[in-house]
């Protein structure tokens, strides 16, 4: 019994049904010509009249069953019935066109076949063994007087013939039949596994997005975890300490908003569409609610190389934000380490090859080891300004948005964290989901 997974992977593979409708139709065209076109030169006998109706019919159920072929296909054992019936119209013409001394007679095995590769295993066999069955009547059907063709006995001719037919429908219900059912059954857990590479993505994404807010919460709760303990051990209500509370909290109220953001964004796939402008601009609006003590510098030089065209965008989800903020963050430490300023610049450009839109964020601090550009954001390295975490967890989002994070030195010192993504050219506004 074909289970409905299975009729819906077949009606689903490749227009099943619609290869089968023009099959069955090239072999009653066969037959047309055979009877009316090539009954001599064949040696066909075209004895009796019932041949023509049984071909008349057989045209009316190949129009029904044309025009109703997604009806049964969808039916328990629609297709298993189409090839029985296709069975009995081929034997009753081979019947009436000369029965075992056809010389078409291998035909029967066509339906066999069809089945051994679309149908459960028992399918072949039944119409295996009706085909068989009606062979070997016609064999003993066969006139004495055919069994002699120019004084030689045809009759070890005919059965080697008829044991030919059963081994090649052996061969079809066997052999055939069992490599098209591990086919079938490895497409099916293909069918499995790609769900669950799709399902572990998802958790990854998430898992991913998670421990970058996490990260992202650490900064802000430790500073909030200092001004409450010295507001208790000094007693004091200063503006300026209450003001970096809640400087803190406001962090900490919006990370939390973009984890949620970005958990139902994963959840659902929602991917949207974001142009160079609207990302510089949602950058500059989360830097001064979330790091206002960071210099950000914008560059956009997408505008001049994108003149007279529409502007171009990228595909993305709420993912992307926080990877790029870790990066700002990281840059802002490094630039005021190194010059007391917490200086970032971040440009947004087309690259080269005008495929890929390449987003950097420059900072102006000592620099990275040329060995650790190489490792950073691949796997955890220890150093005085961590471990490297937010690299990590950033590039982790970057590529599963189709980017890669590089790490490269600017000519005027610091280091350059640059990304690169494709750009979409589906149609529509880009609109941040974030």
């Amino acid at each position: 019994m074909i289970n409905t997974r299975f009729k819906n992977l077949l009606i689903r593979n490749l227009g099943a049904t619609d290869q089968l409708a023009l099959l069955r139709f090239a072999a009653l065209l066969l037959k047309i010509g055979l009877t009316f076109f090539a009954a001599d030169t064949f040696g066909l006998s075209l004895t009796s009249p019932v041949l023509y109706w049984g071909m008349s019919l057989e045209a009316l159920y190949l129009g029904f069953t044309f025009r109703y072929r997604s009806a049964i296909a969808r039916l328990e054992n629609g297709f298993f019935i189409v090839l029985l019936i296709d069975t009995l119209f081929w034997i009753s013409w081979l019947y009436f066109t000369g029965g075992a001394t056809n010389a078409f007679i291998s035909l029967l095995l066509l339906p066999i076949a069809i089945a051994a590769v679309v149908l459960p295993q028992w399918a072949p066999w039944a119409l295996a063994l009706l085909s068989t069955f009606a062979y070997s009547l016609m064999i003993f059907a066969v006139p004495e007087s055919q069994m002699k063709h120019h004084g030689m006995d045809m009759s070890s001719h005919y059965l080697g013939m008829w044991f030919n037919f059963l081994i090649s429908a052996l061969v079809l219900t066997t052999s055939v039949a069992y490599i098209a059912q591990r086919m079938r059954k490895q497409e099916v857990e293909l069918g499995y596994m790609r769900e669950a590479q799709l399902r572990q993505e998802r958790l990854l994404a998430l898992g991913t997005a998670s421990a970058q807010m996490a990260h992202q919460l650490a900064t802000p709760l430790a500073s909030l975890r200092l001004l409450v303990d010295e507001a208790v051990e000094e007693q004091i209500s200063e503006p300026e300490v209450l003001q970096e509370m809640n400087t803190a909290l406001v962090r900490c109220e919006q990370t939390l908003t973009s984890l949620r953001a970005a958990t139902e964004s994963i959840r659902q796939q929602k991917q949207s569409l974001l142009t160079a402008d609207e990302l510089l601009e949602t950058l500059k609006q989360q830097v001064l609610l979330l790091m206002p003590e960071v210099d950000l510098q914008l560059n956009n030089t997408t505008e001049s190389q994108t003149e007279g065209h529409s502007a171009k965008a990228i595909k993305t989800d709420a993912s992307l934000l926080p990877a790029l903020l870790a990066l700002i963050e990281n840059a802002s430490s490094a630039s005021f380490a190194h010059i007391g300023e917490a200086k970032v610049v971040v440009s947004v450009m087309a690259a080269a090859d005008r495929d890929r839109l390449c987003i950097s964020v420059r900072d102006y601090g000592a620099g990275i080891p040329k060995e650790m550009q190489l490792q950073l954001g691949h796997k955890l390295i220890e150093s005085e300004r961590g471990m490297g975490m937010a690299l990590l967890l950033s590039n982790a989002s970057f590529e599963r948005l189709g980017g890669q994070l590089l790490l490269g030195s600017a000519k005027e010192g610091g280091t350059v964290a640059e990304v690169c993504f494709p750009i979409s050219h589906d149609s529509g506004n880009g609109e941040y989901h974030g």
